[in-house]
């Protein structure tokens, strides 16, 4: 495989920058990328889990941690 120089000089620059990628990795991590957008592989999207609500109480609002996670545990289980 025949690359273009320039292109091959950024590769190594990011791949310098990460300290952990090599340019190896940052190929196929490149090409893993193109492949999923070609051949309409969704990427992972994670399910929304949030709750029903309209956030805090009016009570907590301006809350800081403690005073929430207090309330929290001094309730009876």
């Amino acid at each position: 495989m025949n690359l273009p120089d320039e292109l091959v000089r950024e590769a190594q620059e990011i791949a310098r920058r990460e300290r952990t990628t090599t340019l190896k990795e940052l190929v196929e991590a490149g090409l893993r990328t193109v492949i999923r957008q070609r051949t309409g592989e969704p990427p992972f999207t994670l399910p929304d889990a949030s709750v029903d609500g309209h956030g805090l109480q009016p009570e907590f609002r301006d809350a800081h941690w403690e005073q929430v996670r207090d309330e929290i545990y001094s309730q009876p289980a």
